[in-house]
């Protein structure tokens, strides 16, 4: 049985489809989840002046620290990481707070990526596993048939 399709038989197959729908929808979702969610959709801009850290040279007055409840809902430093540090600029000698990234929370984020990609591996390990066992069962029932044509 020959078939005009240039596409290998098990790229048709519906499970395999629906696989790869899942996959290309959850990729997706992640990288255009993030715009779908920002409050960046505001109709009016803001008026917003630079701070001095991006403008001048800085010195850290205080280390990196988690905001508390209070600081995350009123302070824009805040709301980039959760995280702030004290800066004090050097040409203004004006004191201001910086969005900073903890240690700790850099921590968190990279054993998150580990147990994900420890996750998928074991996934397509197992997912790799099984198409081999089904094509061993096809080919063991093919040569089944053509020994017993003989």
């Amino acid at each position: 049985m020959e078939s005009d399709c240039r596409i290998p038989v098990a790229c048709c197959r519906p499970r395999v489809l629906v696989l790869h729908a899942l996959f290309w929808g959850l990729v997706s979702l992640r990288v255009f989840g993030a715009a779908l969610l920002s409050d960046d959709r505001t109709s009016a801009p803001k008026a917003h002046i630079a701070p001095c850290w991006l403008l001048e040279d800085f010195v850290v007055t205080a280390e990196c620290a988690q905001c508390n409840a209070f600081q995350t809902r009123s302070w824009s430093a805040c709301e980039a990481t959760g995280y702030v540090e004290r800066i004090n600029c050097t040409l203004t000698n004006r004191d201001e707070y910086k969005s900073c990234r903890s240690a700790v929370m850099e921590e968190h984020l990279f054993w998150k990526f580990e147990a994900a990609m420890l996750a998928l591996m074991t996934l397509f390990g197992v997912l790799v596993v099984v198409r081999q066992r089904s094509l061993d069962r096809l080919a063991s029932e093919k040569v089944r048939r053509q020994i017993e044509s003989i």
